[in-house]
């Protein structure tokens, strides 16, 4: 992704394995794309919302008027109620917009430029942490979901560690979920292991946790949408049965997450409202009907894993370890 004179040229996420780039020009532009998975991960949603104000103060430049700007930045904020980086970029930017548009503009860079920088870190002390975890050998790691560069500006969080560990010669496989019901394991995450040329599996989402407590992996690496001040993690549906079984199975559970996802103003899980999605997107593949017509479905975003089933939150900052 990279802000240009034009907008926000973004990759479709939506489209992935094809790589399809769109451009975001405009504040609906960029909560359709929000709202409709193009852009996706809560590292890049924090980018994504920072440079849409500054889209909204560009677009407001002749009559400068901070109030209208401010109404556009809430809706793109609301555009996905869970993700707190979302809202996070939104205020970052929000915070210069009495200084005019070339300041929001600036402000919304800065947040791209941290977020690089934080993955990196993150990254590498996240593989510091699996190697003092599991030993200095390479390793077999299962992951859920999408973490990794798209999810982001560049490097990932929990795919950002395997890179780092890869580059270590320190993995030795990746069992990748497909992450029902919009594939970005199969599609998104195992498009990125192929481009860093890391041994993957693809598993279906039921089969994650018998593979943990099979002897087959060791150690679970996931990203967050949302961190609770109490350590609870909020992240892609499927998160949860993969914790209880490393917790079983005696492997590590490691969350990989910038700062910006710890939400020290909400006190646990149980305060975070989690994304109902539509129906049709479990009741159809690829636009096809493959329940019965009369059937209806439920399609919650994320699920919400308890901090003592967490091993460690890593961030570009510390190795917090709430459970």
């Amino acid at each position: 992704m990279e802000w240009t004179e034009r907008g926000l040229d973004v990759v479709d996420q939506t489209a992935l394995p094809e790589v399809r780039r769109v451009l975001l020009s405009t504040v609906d532009d960029v909560v359709a794309a929000i709202g409709g998975l193009v852009v996706r991960g809560a590292p890049l949603l924090g980018v994504v919302g920072a440079l849409g104000v500054a889209l909204a103060a560009r677009a407001r430049a002749s009559r400068y008027d901070t109030a209208a700007i401010r109404a556009d930045a809430e809706r793109i904020a609301g555009a996905r109620p869970t993700a707190v980086n979302l809202r996070w970029g939104v205020d970052r930017a929000l915070q210069a917009v009495d200084g005019g548009p070339d300041a929001v503009l600036a402000a919304a860079l800065v947040v791209l430029d941290e977020d690089v920088l934080a993955c990196q870190e993150l990254s590498r002390r996240g593989a510091d942490l699996l190697v003092e975890l599991c030993g200095r050998r390479p390793l077999t790691l299962h992951t859920h979901c999408n973490a990794g560069a798209l999810a982001c500006v560049d490097w990932g969080t929990a795919l950002g560690i395997v890179r780092a560990l890869h580059e270590r010669a320190a993995v030795k496989l990746v069992v990748v979920d497909e992450t029902r019901p919009l594939l970005q394991g199969s599609r998104i995450t195992a498009a990125e292991l192929v481009a860093m040329g890391v041994e993957h599996r693809v598993v279906v989402d039921g089969a994650g946790p018998s593979i943990i407590a099979g002897g087959l992996v060791d150690a679970v690496v996931v990203g967050a949408d949302r961190i609770a001040a109490n350590g609870d993690v909020v992240n892609k549906i499927g998160t949860y049965p993969l914790a209880l079984a490393a917790r079983r199975a005696g492997v590590p559970f490691v969350v990989a997450a910038p700062e910006s996802t710890v939400d020290a103003a909400t006190a646990s899980g149980a305060a975070v409202i989690v994304e109902q999605r539509a129906a049709e997107e479990v009741l159809s593949i690829a636009g096809r009907r493959v329940a019965p017509a009369t059937s209806d479905a439920w399609n919650p975003a994320f699920d919400v894993t308890p901090a003592d089933l967490v091993t460690a939150i890593v961030t570009q900052a510390r190795a917090w370890r709430p459970g």
